[in-house]
């Protein structure tokens, strides 16, 4: 406890010599750049910009408020990562979430590590940093992938070498950019997995993936059944014969039917018996409510 006040303290006085304006550091040369760079300093939240080059664009408001929870308990246990813009003026690299939850709480102060970075620098980390955190969704990670190469102009070999990742890894992960814009969101929302958007990366006509999207809600399908049907697609003669093997007409009819209704593709399966089921997706609370009042409407 005694290394923690320490420390704490060390951090206060390092944040006092920042406000200093006769100390103000704009590179590593600098007076006192050494005392203060790659060191512990607490910072006024007030004084921190977000990160415009942030590739994290989702922040689950639940986990946020745990966070908060467990900050308020604990303390901010890891520092953040800032790189300085001018005098007592800095930019977030890294730690947006412990940001947003220290401010939730009303901390007015957090411990940070201070970067002299230039603005490409500052993208290069904040998105090597994003992509080696476990808890980005694929097309997140795609996105940084791609900005990598976009903005720093790196290869995937030097990406590769950057964050740790085979190249097949990388390219798998870009892949899914050729999703139709749709899918990536279902795949944002946890709705399928990227095994799903790997085996739909395969058919080119975004007609025929959304096709296979709006299935593999209804059904509930594994990767290992996707790949099936995006096998059936890329064989039409294969697909027709499945259809037909599976639905009778007066199914293919209802299912027509009942999905210009509901507004959705809807699914059915049928059993050797005769017997079958069918099934309605939603998307979201609003348009499982919806469906409901149709539901509703009919009776």
């Amino acid at each position: 406890m005694a290394k923690a006040t320490k420390k704490q303290a060390l951090g206060r006085g390092l944040s006092a010599l920042l406000k200093d304006p006769s100390n103000d550091i704009q590179s590593a040369q600098d007076k006192n750049a050494d005392t203060i760079i790659g060191n512990i300093v607490e910072l006024d939240l007030g004084t921190i910009d977000l990160n415009p080059f942030q590739p994290r664009t989702n922040f689950n408001e639940e986990t946020l408020r745990e966070l908060a929870s467990s900050i308020k308990e604990l303390g901010v246990i890891q520092p953040i990562t800032v790189r300085k813009l001018e005098f007592n003026k800095f930019q977030l690299v890294s730690g947006e979430r412990r940001f947003r939850a220290s401010k939730l709480i009303g901390l007015t102060t957090i411990p940070a590590y201070i970067r002299i970075a230039n603005d490409q620098e500052s993208l290069e980390m904040a998105l090597v940093e994003n992509i080696q955190r476990q808890d980005l969704d694929p097309i997140e990670i795609a996105l940084s992938y791609q900005r990598l190469i976009d903005e720093i102009a790196l290869t995937q070999e030097q990406m590769s070498e950057r964050v740790g990742k085979k190249r097949s890894t990388i390219a798998n992960y870009l892949r899914l950019l050729k999703l139709d814009p749709i899918i990536q969101t279902g795949m944002r929302d946890g709705f399928i997995s990227m095994g799903h958007g790997r085996a739909m990366v395969n058919i080119e006509d975004p007609n025929n993936q959304l096709d296979i999207y709006e299935k593999i809600i209804a059904d509930k399908l594994s990767v290992r059944a996707t790949e099936q049907l995006v096998k059936n697609y890329q064989n039409p003669l294969a697909k027709k014969a499945t259809e037909a093997q599976e639905l009778p007409k007066f199914v293919k009819k209802g299912i027509k039917e009942f999905s210009e209704y509901f507004g959705h593709k809807i699914g059915v399966k049928l059993s050797k018996n005769g017997k079958g089921q069918i099934t309605i997706p939603f998307h979201s609370e609003e348009d499982f409510n919806r469906i409901k009042k149709l539901v509703e409407s009919a009776k």
